[in-house]
């Protein structure tokens, strides 16, 4: 009968245990701080964000490159790095977000970005009593300010600290090689098959291009300029990456086409290169890699190997 009576009293006080850390953990979540997100908004978000909405591909690398992924219950679609991230529940693209399905997911933090998330829809769930913070990744160094950010807000600032720090010791050490030579090889970088899209110079794949010791023939005022294969040919660049939002199986034929132009310069010198799109496309950590590909392409005299 004690026996019993105490097996009561543990099962009651682990209850009630249970209880008070449940209890706990509702408080922390329902804790607010008003905080000014990248774009420039005040915004009350919670203290300690236990269910995130990411709004955009590149959002959702941040926070699993900031080790926070337990948080994300909900993504973008095209969310595809790392693999994990295409298991998680979507609430449609960047750009046409589902308001449903998001609340669905019962977010109590949202993080969009202020280049692609329409306004309305930010606006719609802000309305609903779903807290939005907006990022604002560019380029290289509004990329490392987001990390920065969203570290904060997630309280993983000594994470992001460490993100950050090897993504300037990877740029830095880019640079470093490159200033070795005077030499700059013309690029045409191609994002589009049909037509032909190239980037110019508003672009932070132009940034990119320079950074690596590279001069974009298709620089200028258009940010996605279109282009004839005449015009191509007649550019004559040393160097052609494609980098399509096109089946990856329509890479190689595209190349092969590129391939029959002998008076190319970069077709002479077989430095005509496939990149995955959302390797060079998306404002993420990962851009770093992007920035270390094209230098291998652009120089491979000072880099052991191209990718």
């Amino acid at each position: 009968m004690k026996r019993r009576s105490r097996v009561i009293r543990l099962v009651l006080a682990g209850a009630l245990l249970f209880g008070l850390q449940t209890a706990a953990a509702a408080s922390a979540a329902a804790e607010q701080r008003k905080v000014v997100d990248p774009t420039g908004r005040t915004v009350q978000v919670p203290a300690d964000p236990r269910r995130v909405v990411a709004l955009a591909p590149s959002v959702t690398e941040i926070v699993y490159a900031l080790g926070q992924e337990t948080r994300l219950v909900g993504v973008t679609r095209y969310s595809n790095y790392p693999p994990a991230a295409e298991r998680l529940p979507l609430v449609g693209s960047y750009i046409q977000l589902d308001v449903e399905r998001i609340v669905a997911l019962r977010p109590d933090l949202c993080i969009a970005v202020k280049d692609g998330n329409p306004i309305a829809a930010v606006e719609q769930l802000e309305s609903l009593g779903v807290a939005v913070f907006a990022i604002n990744p560019q380029d290289l160094e509004t990329i490392m300010q987001s990390v920065t950010a969203v570290g904060g807000l997630l309280g993983a600032e000594e994470r992001a600290q460490t993100v950050v720090g090897d993504m300037r010791r990877r740029i830095e050490k880019v640079q470093a090689r490159v200033a070795q030579t005077t030499r700059r090889p013309t690029l045409f970088f191609q994002i589009g098959v049909s037509p032909i899209v190239s980037v110019g110079s508003n672009t932070f794949i132009h940034t990119l291009i320079e950074l690596a010791g590279g001069v974009n023939v298709a620089a200028g005022p258009s940010p996605y300029p279109r282009f004839s294969r005449e015009q191509v040919i007649a550019l004559a660049p040393e160097v052609i990456v494609i980098s399509a939002m096109e089946r990856a199986a329509q890479f190689e034929q595209v190349k092969a086409e590129w391939m029959q132009w002998p008076a190319i310069p970069a077709v002479k010198s077989q430095a005509v290169f496939i990149a995955p799109n959302d390797l060079f496309e998306r404002p993420s950590p990962r851009l770093v890699e992007a920035l270390e590909t094209l230098a291998a392409f652009l120089h491979p005299e000072l880099f052991k190997e191209r990718p």
